[in-house]
């Protein structure tokens, strides 16, 4: 699997952006073989169950210049890498509690330019900022994931969706999301063919603004 299937999807790439893309293989595969934060099955299957998979989330809502977008738990890099190599006018900030993860995340950034990234070794809770959206990809259950963001989301909304939570999770919901009544569900399958996002989703929740 090549960058091809990014650019069946998103077939407006910039040349930059699809050398970007393209980098992405090589330097994973490097960076997994000194820290492993890919799984050997996965890294063969990287642009569809890593690259495009986060890319979902430019399906539901496309990220506006100057906004704020803060990737909880970003492991190595996803969401926030690709997203950050689609939307190169809006600002990332990849967190996660490990911090060789987050060596990765700074490697790879680097080695493609990315100028619209930082990357910090902390825990969401002790984040004081506020973001236009919090994205993550299934770090945890969604009732603790918005005990760690709560209070980290701009008052004024600048999209189409509310400001609030976009994020990548699979599978039966039901139990999960039920004490959520504002929540949206988005199925990949909608957007994307192959069989990988049968059962994937993103998940929106809006975060109402509180001081």
């Amino acid at each position: 699997m090549s960058v091809a299937i990014i650019k069946k999807y998103f077939p407006d790439l910039t040349e930059k952006q699809e050398l970007q893309f393209s980098k992405l293989q090589e330097l994973y595969e490097d960076w997994n073989a000194k820290i492993n934060v890919i799984s050997r099955k996965d890294i063969d299957e990287l642009y569809l169950r890593h690259v495009l998979h986060a890319l979902g989330i430019a399906k539901v809502q496309k990220f506006k210049p100057g906004a704020s977008i803060l990737d909880v738990g970003t492991g190595g890099g996803f969401p926030g890498i690709p997203l950050a190599i689609l939307f190169p006018e809006t600002n990332f900030y990849l967190v996660d509690a490990i911090g060789k993860k987050i060596k990765v995340v700074a490697g790879v950034a680097e080695s493609i330019g990315l100028t619209n990234v930082r990357a910090e070794h902390i825990r969401a809770e002790k984040i004081k900022e506020e973001f236009d959206f919090i994205i993550s990809r299934a770090v945890t259950q969604m009732p603790d994931f918005v005990k760690w963001v709560k209070n980290k989301t701009k008052k004024d909304s600048i999209h189409e969706l509310k400001n609030g939570i976009l994020y990548l999770k699979g599978g039966d919901l039901t139990e999960e999301l039920s004490v959520y009544t504002t929540i949206q569900l988005f199925d990949l399958a909608t957007y994307f063919e192959e069989d990988f996002f049968e059962t994937k989703k993103v998940v929106y929740l809006p975060l109402k603004y509180k001081k």
